[in-house]
């Protein structure tokens, strides 16, 4: 099954700015423990969840998990004094929320889901379609989905990524073939008694409007294959092979003398803010992560950063100067954390 057949469509939000007391208040109102965080365009930015908002610090849970307890299960009127005490008055979903985060498409595949949630320790995902939240996918869904489904079906043999690669790469070739030049017939040759200078302006008025047009059929190409590169890596799914793999590219080339690696190559359309925070650099920007940046950084930060490896990501080209590409780098010289 897809994410679109087994996701909660009606998504409650919040935007980075709601107060947390205001999320508090939400998520008990409705009855869940976490909702997305998502921009003005619908774009998301974080999961702002109980754990969040009570703070991860030992202390602060074992002295707010009873009154969580009690409010939940008795459906009391929420008490304002600790609501305004969870944290700082001036606290926002942005200060509080869990970014970068793990997202999928609606055509993603329940079985990939779940290793999803499962490799990243995560309880839910939202659904994005051209970069806006259309659902969300919860541990709880996965559960109804299993429930409704006493037969299961034999296991997938082919590597869920290696066949949404290239189920992607057929679907856009089909819905978007390469254009083919249309080839002008020739004009006839004219005749020399009866030559005019108006003739000549319109010949040459021609060729340029014909080169204006290829500019511009150039630049809308090269416009579509970057969105359906954006779309991609937001779609894609970082693998454990695939993790692997870069971790063995990068030791290869600390033998042979590298002091760094870049672990990946993306449009600055692949963050939220369009690469401006890197570009900066804002000590913020991993916030503004989506897609496979993101989940590079979510395991740099589960496995990696642990183990010493700063991580840095820099702006690799300015078209028209505006960030274009951006690379995130695994360092291992005198660098500190990114």
């Amino acid at each position: 099954m897809k994410a679109s057949e087994i996701m909660t469509d009606d998504v409650i939000s919040v935007r980075p700015d709601t107060p947390i007391r205001q999320i508090a208040r939400v998520l008990l109102d409705k009855g869940i423990s976490a909702v997305p965080v998502i921009d003005e365009t619908g774009a998301p930015v974080g999961i702002a969840s109980e754990g969040d908002l009570i703070g991860r610090d030992e202390t602060d849970r074992e002295a707010r998990r009873d009154w969580w307890i009690s409010l939940l299960a008795e459906g009391e009127t929420p008490n304002l004094d600790f609501l305004a005490s969870m944290r700082t008055k001036e606290s926002l979903a942005r200060d509080v929320m869990s970014a970068p985060i793990v997202t999928v498409g609606e055509d993603t595949d329940a079985g990939e889901i779940a290793r999803l949630l499962h490799a990243y320790r995560i309880k839910r995902v939202p659904v994005v379609r051209d970069g806006r939240v259309v659902g969300i996918v919860s541990r709880a869904d996965l559960l109804r989905v299993l429930a409704e489904q006493p037969a299961p079906t034999a296991p997938h043999k082919e590597g869920l990524l290696t066949s949404a690669i290239t189920g992607l790469d057929e679907r856009f070739f089909h819905r978007h073939p390469a254009e083919q030049p249309v080839s002008a017939t020739p004009p006839s040759e004219p005749n020399d008694t009866g030559l005019k200078a108006a003739d000549f302006q319109r010949l040459a008025a021609e060729f340029e409007r014909k080169e204006i047009q290829h500019r511009d059929d150039a630049r809308r190409a090269v416009a579509e294959q970057h969105r359906r590169r954006v779309e991609r890596l937001i779609d894609d799914h970082v693998s454990e092979e695939g993790w692997r793999a870069l971790l063995q590219q990068a030791r290869r080339a600390a033998e042979h003398g590298e002091k760094e690696f870049m672990l990946l190559r993306f449009p600055s359309q692949l963050c939220s803010d369009g690469g401006r925070a890197i570009n900066v650099p804002d000590p913020g920007w991993p916030a503004t992560l989506r897609g496979d940046a993101a989940e590079i950084y979510l395991r740099w930060q589960r496995d990696l950063r642990p183990r010493g490896f700063p991580l840095a990501a820099h702006v690799l080209e300015f078209p028209g100067g505006v960030p274009g590409d951006i690379g995130l780098f695994l360092t291992w010289g005198q660098s500190t954390d990114g």
